[in-house]
């Protein structure tokens, strides 16, 4: 099985900031998850089912009796890659919300992979420590810096945005986040305002960006980072930036995405839990 890769932290900005207080915060409700007692373990763990599971753009090859649950599993995942089980969320044809349930119900193959995207309480309080802008600006007594221009509103983005909503784009709803849907993600458009959809293989760990030309099948793991602004005239959709190379010159921009759709899409694509407070 292959061992977690363990990457240093930045050093902490020194600023004012009770860290104690936050972490303690931060890990009320995992501490409540983990004194509710684990489920008594099956005596008959069944037939082994083995599978990959990916995270952070790691593989791990799993093997567990295909009679143990879905919390046994994230039990097994917190000992490999120090993720609490309250902070796992586990993907396999859409989100794993029942951990009482079998790994046979799952219908796991050996060629399977399985997306997990989860963050660890360092991480975590890491995160939630690091000061803002002004907290820093006000800790140094120096000025503000200057606001930085929403990218809605640079000339090479606005003259996409300017030609209006497209008709048949997905409802957005701005100030929730919900889960992706079953469906791909489409109606939005492209820099040459072509229409894109947007089709996840969790299976495959891929990406399939489709256009009326052609669809580009490409592994998530490649994808060097995700970028996203809300529209400053219509909070309810986000321009959505997927850097595919090296620089941001590799960004491929994709328009009118629902802004309830948008941290799910940068969960799934960069294999990591997104925090937000």
């Amino acid at each position: 099985m292959s061992e977690a890769v363990t990457t240093a932290e930045e050093p902490a900005t020194q600023v004012a900031i009770d860290t104690a207080k936050l972490a303690s915060q931060l890990t009320k409700d995992i501490v409540s998850e983990e004194a509710t007692p684990p489920p008594a373990p099956l005596q008959d763990a069944g037939p082994d089912v083995k599978f990959k599971l990916v995270y952070n753009k790691q593989n791990y090859d799993i093997e567990m009796g295909e009679n143990r649950t879905v919390r046994e599993l994230k039990d097994h995942i917190e000992t490999i890659t120090k993720l609490p089980r309250a902070t796992q969320k586990l993907m396999f044809k859409g989100l794993i919300k029942d951990d009482t349930k079998q790994l046979k119900d799952l219908k796991l193959g050996k060629n399977s992979k399985m997306m997990l995207v989860g963050t660890t309480m360092s991480d975590l309080v890491a995160v939630t420590t690091k000061p803002t802008a002004s907290e820093i600006n006000s800790a140094s007594g120096g000025s503000s810096a200057p606001k930085k221009e929403p990218l809605s509103k640079q000339k090479v983005h606005q003259k996409v945005l300017e030609k209006g909503k497209p008709e048949d784009v997905m409802p957005g709803i701005a100030g929730v986040k919900h889960p992706l849907p079953s469906t791909p993600l489409n109606g939005m458009i492209n820099k040459t305002g072509g229409k894109v959809r947007l089709t996840f293989k969790l299976e495959e760990d891929s990406l399939w960006i489709g256009t009326k030309a052609r669809t580009e099948k490409i592994s998530m793991s490649s994808i060097r980072n995700v970028v996203t602004e809300k529209i400053e005239d219509n909070p309810d959709y986000h321009m959505l930036g997927i850097q595919l190379g090296a620089t941001e010159l590799s960004i491929y921009w994709i328009y009118w995405v629902p802004s309830q759709y948008v941290d799910a899409v940068k969960d799934t694509i960069l294999g990591k839990w997104q925090t937000f407070f």
